[in-house]
């Protein structure tokens, strides 16, 4: 495009030098044909001018006010980042360009073909994946070891303790337990008759005699026997009830009792520093781990499938619910405009240092092969519009000349 816009110069130039020939001669038109190409070098001339200006210095002269964008190029920049800051990372602009696109209603929609839903799910299993893999075992142990310690330390044991037991004992949730106690006290005293024969013997006075313990031995395991089995099948047993009152008095002392709070806050400390708790977080991190990327691992294994098919019923929710899409659509706004609030000047900054870090001329070089086309166009149109210009004023001039 320099070469068509210099060639028209060029051939202004050899119109008004054959032009001014003829014109020396008498030729009648040669006058109107050398206005208009004389008005046409001389635009075309202003506005290479004008166009070269803005990126270098115009034949290499020190001429002021030119070569403007290598000069200038950090007002540029800063100039640039402002406009991008103000009309395009404004609360109202993110939010109106967001309700255009009905980014909820869209994803609804996505997310409703099965095949979309089983790619979200490829794609999550691959990212968790990737993030187990990477992560250092050892230090996401430790991390969760010193996060659970550090979070129950700082929380009282008695209080929560004993509204949670008062709880469980108002809504009679022990009594699976005592049944579970007592059927197992019923199987042990069949099974070990000798063992209470044994311990009844073993306390008797020496000079009883041995038959008199036998007797006095059968009938202590028969009663213990009686009373267990009758505390596994009456509800309202009194061991029972005294069972309840104990529970109860024990959360009240648990919420309120000084030294039985400090006794279960030692307690508490004790289990969490005992290294069977450590282990078991460590144990539990291991299975989990290895549950989640067995899981992802297998293409067609439930728990992707479980994915799949969780995040297909949300895209058809997503379509269907109005109150559900008014309130994703409230989140990403909210999102967004918390993005570009907080970060907007570092967003403007990366604009206005990367201007402001390139080389005058290769910012000059960078603009003018994204626009230099339509600025040689100008120099084209200069050309064009001098000649008709100096022909009008021309023609105007020899009417005026006539008319006197």
């Amino acid at each position: 495009m320099k070469t068509v816009a210099t060639a028209a110069l060029a051939v202004a130039t050899v119109v008004y030098v054959v032009a001014r020939w003829q014109n020396g001669r008498g030729a009648v038109w040669a006058g109107y044909v050398e206005a208009a190409a004389e008005a046409a070098m001389i635009g075309a001339l202003a506005d290479w001018f004008a166009v070269t200006a803005l990126f270098r210095r115009p034949l290499g002269l020190p001429i002021p006010h030119t070569a403007i964008i290598p000069r200038r190029k950090e007002v540029l920049g800063r100039s640039l980042g402002e406009f991008v800051g103000e009309n395009f990372l404004s609360e109202p602009v993110v939010r109106g360009r967001l309700r255009a696109v009905g980014l909820s209603s869209r994803l609804g929609a996505w997310l409703s073909v099965p095949e979309h839903a089983r790619r979200v799910a490829h794609e999550t299993g691959g990212l968790i994946r990737g993030a187990l893999t990477v992560l250092n075992d050892e230090k996401v142990r430790q991390t969760l070891t010193d996060a659970l310690t550090r979070r129950l330390e700082a929380v009282p044991a008695g209080p929560p303790a004993g509204k949670l037991l008062a709880r469980y004992t108002e809504a009679d949730a022990h009594q699976p337990v005592v049944d579970l106690l007592a059927q197992r006290a019923v199987d042990w005293l069949v099974d070990n008759p000798e063992a209470i024969e044994s311990a009844v013997e073993s306390e008797a006075p020496g000079w009883t005699p041995r038959f008199i313990d036998e007797r006095l031995a059968r009938r202590v395991h028969r009663e213990l026997l009686r009373v267990a089995r009758a505390v596994r099948d009456d509800p309202h047993h009194a061991v029972r009830r005294a069972i309840d009152g104990y529970l109860a008095n024990f959360a009240e002392d648990l919420a309120k009792d000084p030294q039985v709070m400090a006794r279960a806050d030692r307690f508490k400390n004790e289990l969490l520093t005992h290294p069977a708790t450590q282990e078991a977080v460590v144990s539990a991190w291991a299975a989990l781990r290895r549950m989640i990327l067995e899981g992802f691992t297998d293409e067609d294994g439930d728990l992707r499938a479980r994915l799949a098919e969780a995040a297909r019923s949300f895209g058809v929710r997503l379509t269907e619910d109005a109150q559900l899409q008014a309130r994703v659509d409230g989140w990403v706004e909210g999102a967004a405009v918390y993005v570009v609030s907080t970060y907007r000047s570092e967003i403007t900054a990366l604009i206005t240092d990367t201007v402001n870090a390139w080389d005058g001329e290769e910012t000059s070089r960078k603009i003018e092969i994204q626009i230099g086309r339509d600025l040689q166009f100008i120099r084209i149109n200069g050309t064009v519009v001098g000649a008709l210009a100096g022909l009008l004023i021309y023609t105007l001039t020899r009417l005026s000349d006539l008319g006197h």
